[in-house]
């Protein structure tokens, strides 16, 4: 919609782009807890995993957070829930975050069918980017949760993944505009 010469946001993109920004903050406080589990059952790869993915949440959540601001949009800080912090296994945990991760993407299709619909092309430039990353993390996600589903009780295999999830690091993606 055009006002006084500036593009800004429609009312319902904007309270759903300000939603997004909690889901992205709620996932990192969400894998922060998983962090939490993983470092109780002295699993500290895959905590450092769960760490790594924490940052990269936030950095999610920075991005619409940016993208409003630089469209004359006012965020919102909404509160978090508590997230479950206990879980039955290392396997339970992945297959909560791979679960997540789908809720994650059902999030970022609806905010780009209101983006399309809206005919907000800055909006779904920003989208594509996020269709592309999900399919990423529920790939991620589902190929970890197979290797432990396969190795089942194999503590060998379980601490030799947890080495490999040790040496994940944050790095924001190239091009990503932050």
């Amino acid at each position: 919609m055009f006002k006084e010469g500036l593009y800004m946001l429609s009312k319902r993109l904007l309270e759903e782009l300000n939603l997004q920004i909690k889901y992205e903050l709620y996932s990192a406080h969400y894998y922060l807890a998983m962090a939490a589990y993983c470092a109780s059952e002295d699993l500290s790869g895959f905590e450092n995993f769960f760490k790594v993915q924490a940052e990269e949440e936030k950095f999610h959540a920075m991005k619409f957070f940016d993208f409003v601001n630089e469209m004359d949009g006012k965020v919102k800080i909404l509160g978090l829930e508590e997230p479950q912090n206990d879980f039955e296994s290392v396997t339970d945990v992945f297959k909560k975050t791979l679960e997540h991760e789908k809720f994650v993407t059902s999030r970022i299709y609806k905010l780009m069918d209101i983006a399309t619909e809206e005919r907000e092309h800055a909006t779904i430039s920003l989208l594509k980017w996020f269709v592309d990353e999900q399919i990423e993390e529920e790939n991620s996600m589902k190929t970890i949760l197979t290797r432990l589903e396969r190795m089942g009780e194999n503590s060998h295999g379980l601490y030799m993944l947890d080495q490999e999830l040790a040496q994940r690091v944050f790095t924001p993606p190239a091009g990503s505009g932050n």
